[in-house]
């Protein structure tokens, strides 16, 4: 199976039709392997990440979770740990596979869905928001059998984990905010539709595009500046993951009307601000040294400004030499996000 073929295996985000939730355990990864192998069914296993088959980064087990107007696609990794599970929540234009790397640093359970409009999932964006995603990822946490998870947000998915922890406290134990969750310094004025593409750039540039091949795809980030000369098998998998269609017009799930709805409650709808203000369990913040682009200022240039702006902060952390993506897409910031959770344990 090519990645192509494997890409298009499951329906797209935009799909309106609502199937019944079914457990998916065969569902092939973008490098065209399934996860029925040895090491990936759904067992808990004792590998250490450096053991781990860098050509496979499926999840250990899938399924879809029914919400209004469709599903959920929803991967997990070591569904069998003992302990609390951490529900993993991704960024604005990403998937579940955004958080590969950190399956990689850790043993604990992670659940990881793609957001509706996003991925694999069939829940169409117009339903959008910051709320209606957090009520989204109660249904994942029911249907995982879980009361309560520490949720770990990055990018817009960490302004949907404080909202989440706002409406849902008893569903949350502790939050992660990374690179994201606390308001953005956006030029004074500027019109909230224009603020998306001047924050996402090229990241938001892309969905209106076209691709001929997968390759194509991922040539198109070789040349962002973010991942200049990273070259990782995971990094393979997520972008191929990230189309759907068929050559020669293949496009990013997501569509750009869903990425502006849901960036504009993000800098200024009612919910995160009412969570913020609240901010009803512990909660820390992991940021980037740089930006999107790779660029500085990052998004979050002066961590003290903000501790002093949200007193009910605990703490805000910065993470050396990463950006806005390799915060959690590369081993090194996989690990530092895993570390932030633990010491917010008290480890």
């Amino acid at each position: 199976m090519t990645p192509a073929d494997a890409m298009n295996s499951e329906p797209h985000a935009q799909d309106d039709a609502a199937p019944a939730p079914v457990v998916d355990r065969t569902l092939p990864s973008a490098l065209g392997e399934s996860n029925t192998s040895p090491a990936r069914t759904g067992v808990h296993h004792a590998a250490t990440a450096p053991d781990q088959d860098d050509s496979a980064p499926l999840t250990d087990r899938t399924h879809r979770v029914a919400v209004p107007e469709g599903t959920l696609h929803v991967g997990e990794w070591h569904p069998d740990a003992e302990g609390t599970p951490w529900l993993l929540v991704h960024g604005v234009t990403a998937s579940h596979l955004a958080w590969s790397w950190v399956a990689r640093e850790t043993e604990a359970r992670l659940i990881a869905p793609d957001l509706r409009g996003r991925g694999r999932s069939t829940a169409p964006g117009r339903r959008t928001g910051l709320a209606q995603h957090a009520d989204d990822l109660v249904a994942v946490l029911d249907a995982a059998g879980v009361d309560r998870a520490i949720a770990i947000g990055h990018s817009m998915g960490a302004f949907i984990t404080a909202v989440l922890a706002d409406r849902h406290p008893d569903r949350v134990e502790r939050v992660v905010l990374v690179d994201g969750g606390l308001p953005l310094d956006l030029p004074e004025g500027m019109d909230p539709r224009d603020a998306v593409r001047h924050v996402l750039g090229p990241t938001a540039a892309r969905l209106d595009r076209r691709f001929g091949s997968t390759t194509a795809y991922r040539d198109f980030w070789r040349a962002h500046p973010a991942f200049v000369g990273r070259e990782d098998p995971l990094l393979d998998a997520y972008f191929a993951y990230d189309l759907v269609g068929e050559e020669p017009e293949l496009r990013p799930a997501t569509l750009f009307s869903t990425v502006e709805a849901d960036s504009i409650d993000q800098n200024t709808g009612a919910a995160i601000a009412t969570a913020l203000e609240r901010m009803p369990r512990p909660t820390r913040l992991l940021a980037a040294e740089r930006g999107l682009r790779g660029e500085v200022p990052p998004l979050y240039p002066d961590l003290a400004a903000i501790e002093r702006a949200h007193p009910r902060l605990r703490s805000a952390t910065r993470v050396a030499g990463a950006d806005h993506y390799s915060i959690v897409m590369s081993p090194e910031g996989a690990r530092a996000v895993v570390r932030e959770v633990r010491r917010s344990d008290g480890r």
